[in-house]
This record gives C-alpha cells, sequence and structure tokens, in this order.
C-alpha cells in the first residue's frame, strides 16, 4: 500500500512539471506551424514572411553584409578592412564593435563549414597586413569565438591565451579603440579569472568607452550566475550603469538583459512576467528605447528582447510597436539562443499578433 501512495505521487507531481511544460511545446509548435498561414504577415501587417528573415544582423547593416559576402565568395579581405577603416573607434565605437562580432563570427562559421580551409581571408588579412589593426581585433575575437565554441577542448586555454595576446597587439595598433579589451572581457571570462583582475581590465574598458552598451552586456556574462558570478552580481552590475547612463544611452536596459540571463528553466510562479522585478527592467528599457538614437547599432538588440518580454506579460501593443521596428532582422538574443531561431520568432510575432487582434488592435 505504502509503494501505491509513492507511485501516486509520482505521478501527480510528474502530471503538474510535465504536463504543463509539454503542453506549452505542443502549443508553441501549433503557433508556430500557424504562424505562416494564420497571418498574412506581408498584407495585414507589413510583416515578412519566414524566407526573408535575416538572421545574421539584429538590425540591417548592407555595408557590413556586403563585405562579409565578398570574402566568402571571393577570400578577399579588403572590403573587411576598408569597412572597418572607416568605422571610427571613438565616434563608432559600438559600431566597430558589432562588425568586428559579424566578421569574425563569418570567418568562424567558414572554418566549422570547412575545417582547415575555411575563412582563409582572415589568415591572408593577417599575412599581408600585421600592422592593420582591424584585422588584429577580428582575429581575436575570432579565436575567442573558436575557444567558446568548445570548452572541453585540450586547446581551449592556449587558444583563449593566443587571443589575449593578439587583443594588446590590436590595442598597440590603435591606442583609443576599446574593442581589443572588450574582446579580453571574453578571453578573461573563458579563462575564469579573478574578480580583482576581471574588475581591473573592465576600468580599462570604462575609461576608454563608458558608456559602450556592448562592452557592458560582454561583462554582464561574466557576472552571470551561468559564469563566475551569481544572479546578485549581475543585478548589482546592470543596476549601477543603468544609474550611471547618460541622457540616450541604452544602459537603462541592461537590468532587462540581467533579468534574462536567470529566468528559471520551469516558471512555478504565477504572474512571474507581471511582477515587480520584471515590469520594472521592461519599463526601463522601453524608457532607453524611447531615448536612444534611431541609428544605435544595439538598439534592435534592446527591441527584439523587448519583444519577448512583452509577450510573455501579454503586452501585445507594445510587443507590436517593438516588432514594426525590427521586422526583418532577427539575428539577437533571445532568438539567437533557439535551436530554430526563425520558428522561434515567428511563434512570438504570431503571439502579439493573435493577442493585439483580441485586445484594443482592431
Amino acid at each position: 500500500m505504502e509503494f501505491l501512495f509513492i507511485l501516486l505521487a509520482i505521478v501527480v507531481v510528474c502530471g503538474v512539471l510535465i504536463g504543463p511544460a509539454m503542453r506549452r511545446r505542443r502549443a508553441g509548435r501549433e503557433v508556430t506551424e500557424g504562424a505562416r498561414t494564420a497571418v498574412d504577415p506581408a498584407g495585414a501587417y507589413g510583416f515578412l514572411p519566414a524566407e526573408r528573415l535575416d538572421v545574421r544582423l539584429p538590425g540591417p547593416d548592407e555595408a557590413l553584409l556586403s563585405a562579409v559576402q565578398e570574402a566568402r565568395r571571393t577570400q578577399d579581405w579588403k572590403p573587411a578592412a576598408e569597412l572597418l577603416a572607416r568605422t571610427d573607434a571613438t565616434s563608432a565605437a559600438e559600431l566597430r564593435w558589432q562588425r568586428v562580432q559579424t566578421l569574425a563570427g563569418a570567418a568562424a562559421q567558414e572554418l566549422a563549414e570547412t575545417p582547415g580551409t575555411g575563412g582563409m581571408w582572415l589568415r591572408h588579412w593577417r599575412v599581408v597586413a600585421p600592422k592593420d589593426a582591424g584585422g588584429a581585433a577580428v582575429q581575436a575575437e575570432f579565436l575567442v569565438q573558436q575557444a567558446l565554441r568548445d570548452p572541453s577542448s585540450q586547446d581551449f586555454r592556449m587558444i583563449l591565451e593566443e587571443a589575449r595576446t593578439v587583443c594588446a597587439e590590436a590595442s598597440l595598433l590603435a591606442p583609443g579603440d576599446p574593442v581589443p579589451a572588450i574582446v579580453e572581457l571574453g578571453v578573461a571570462r573563458g579563462l575564469g579569472v579573478s574578480e580583482a583582475e576581471f574588475q581591473s581590465l573592465w576600468e580599462r574598458v570604462v575609461a576608454r568607452a563608458p558608456q559602450h552598451m556592448g562592452a557592458h552586456l560582454a561583462a554582464l556574462r561574466y557576472w552571470s550566475a551561468k559564469w563566475h558570478g551569481s544572479q546578485e552580481q549581475a543585478d548589482a552590475f546592470a543596476q549601477r550603469a543603468a544609474a550611471g547612463a547618460a541622457p540616450g544611452s541604452l544602459l537603462p536596459a541592461l537590468p532587462l538583459f540581467a533579468v534574462h540571463d536567470h529566468l528559471p528553466d520551469v516558471n512555478l510562479v504565477p504572474g512571474l512576467y507581471q511582477g515587480v522585478v520584471v515590469s520594472q527592467a521592461i519599463e526601463a528599457a522601453r524608457f532607453a528605447v524611447a531615448g536612444a538614437p534611431a541609428d544605435h547599432p544595439v538598439l534592435p538588440h534592446v527591441r527584439h528582447l523587448l519583444v519577448w518580454f512583452l509577450v510573455r506579460a501579454e503586452r501585445y501593443a507594445e510587443a507590436m510597436e517593438q516588432l514594426r521596428a525590427v521586422d526583418g532582422h532577427i539575428g539577437a538574443v533571445p532568438w539567437s539562443y533557439e535551436q530554430d531561431p526563425v520558428a522561434a520568432y515567428l511563434m512570438y510575432r504570431a503571439l502579439a499578433v493573435a493577442g493585439w487582434e483580441q485586445g484594443a488592435g482592431r
């Protein structure tokens, strides 16, 4: 009899925890499958169909995509070098950082697709123009991305140490450029340096670019519970940055990224996304978006995360507002964390449209 009671308890618990999760996954699949037909994205709302969604970037940057495509097609590194040479390290530090990341990611992806020969254009760049600061920054970021693809590799630390050396070289080639120091934040995170050593590196970064949103996002990951900190440390870092934000800065949105990074895998809290913590982070991010320059390179990142939170908070009209601003490019968190970014984005877009239509939309 006691065994039967235990078995019954297991069945009940599994029903509580697994049943809703299975229903959410099934509902998500149904919404995703219906998103292409139930909603006419190009007609009713001007949204793009699935096949035209670009997963490479969070927002438009035709010059960058052209350089990436040319490097992939012809293995010519010169368009990429010229693009970075035109991207000023002071006035366009956020854009320079994003372009370095994308170029490095393109080379890493090519190498993954064609081991040994992929991304040869980056190697040619470094050999032919060893004093090019842009090429050094891209190589350093490339090495970081390569190492973090497989932290269990026996070459993990060796690759990161090489990246650190190239970061130092890039800094010497362009003393005012914050990008090499930002790349080194990824090196420090991967190597698990002490808090004191990381803080020293962080002070170098903010001395060059105190309001750099990309740098703060990179540093936030070190303080995350998933790496070397805790939820409390990540929240404290994000709140301090938000409190010191200058007018037009996106830093008030940083707490929303900290919240997202520490959400439970299974939500057992009713009204979590309508709660005080999440609501305050959403409002701070909306404030940042409203005050930021329209061409801020990191602005689409914030808008994409807002879509995710606003849909979960059932604030569909506000989600639609963000969707209208970013639809077309989806290379951003949270979609980039998903196995199928397009399907995940389509699901949230369909939920926003359906919720908006049922509410005040029509």
